[in-house]
């Protein structure tokens, strides 16, 4: 069996960006990495691509012959993929023997929210070639200072959560540049594990254009406490330690960690159990490395 990650999220959260760190380092540590790029819009790519969804349809030649814009362009090269999934298939299945996947899909939310076509893509690679794939949903950390744009990243990052259904982990990225757009209300773990979001109704009401929807923005908060299902993982990129702390729980989710362990309950229940001590990088350390006090 073959191992990867889906690379996912809103524009301007870092994808390519974060594919290109993650071969990088992924290399260095010993995996052979086959990044497929499946955004038919990035035409401007950092690193070399095993796999090219340009090869088999171009954003620019759909737009020009139908006359669409760019997010039904993009709707329909996803449309044409699904359709096309024996020509992926057939690029993908000489590297699976021995290679790490890392797929870069659009960023057009709706692929992920509303259409099946990215869903029934990523399906096939699934069931048919038995790829071991972990959704990574990143979104960017500045939205954390403004409290509408976090709950609106939280419903987001829910409805892929459930749209996907995959093993999912949510990624706040450019965690450098966290505090880029103004000073975080709570410290970063109330952000990273989405706790008691009814603290977040006073800022809220310090704005006009939100306080005239405060009955809507309580139930929404509701909606994602009541399924209980996002937290999110802080990263920088630049940052080994942080990128090797997310390469552990994504390879849990996705099994690779069980991947040479041979059928033994006992040994199986201790890696699965495993150590807790990226827990404290992950808040405590992440905070004081990126956030400034006010006391300095």
């Amino acid at each position: 069996m073959a191992f990867g990650q889906v690379v996912v999220g809103p524009p301007g959260s870092g994808k390519t960006t974060y594919c290109n760190g993650m071969s990088q380092f992924l290399s260095l540590i010993g995996r052979k990495v086959a990044v497929v790029n499946l955004d038919p819009a990035n035409d401007a790519l950092p690193f070399e691509c095993a796999v090219n969804i340009e090869d088999l349809i171009k954003l620019e030649d759909v737009m020009a012959e139908h006359g669409l814009g760019p997010n039904g362009g993009l709707v329909y090269c996803m449309d044409y993929l699904e359709k096309n999934m024996d020509w992926l298939q057939s690029k993908l299945e000489p590297l699976a023997k021995d290679h790490y996947f890392l797929f870069d899909f659009p960023g057009q939310v709706e692929l992920f929210t509303l259409h099946s076509n990215a869903k029934n893509v990523i399906f096939g690679l699934t069931k048919k070639m038995d790829l071991r794939l972990t959704a990574i949903h990143l979104v960017d950390a500045h939205l954390c200072s403004d409290p509408g744009k976090y709950i609106s990243a939280l419903l987001l990052s829910l409805t892929t959560m459930l749209h996907l259904e995959l093993p999912h982990i949510n990624v706040l990225s450019k965690m450098d540049l966290i505090e880029s757009y103004g000073k975080l209300a709570f410290n970063l773990e109330f952000y990273t594990d989405v706790q008691d979001l009814s603290y977040l109704q006073s800022h809220l009401d310090e704005d006009p254009r939100s306080s005239k929807y405060r009955k809507l923005t309580k139930a929404l908060c509701e909606v994602v406490e009541d399924f209980s299902l996002v937290s999110f993982t802080p990263l920088d990129i630049q940052d080994k330690e942080s990128v090797g702390y997310l390469v552990k729980l994504i390879d849990k989710a996705n099994g690779y960690v069980f991947a040479g362990v041979e059928g033994n309950v006992v040994e199986f229940s201790k890696i699965a159990a495993g150590p807790v001590d990226w827990d404290y990088y992950r808040n405590a350390a992440v905070q004081e490395k990126y956030i400034k006090d006010e006391d300095d």
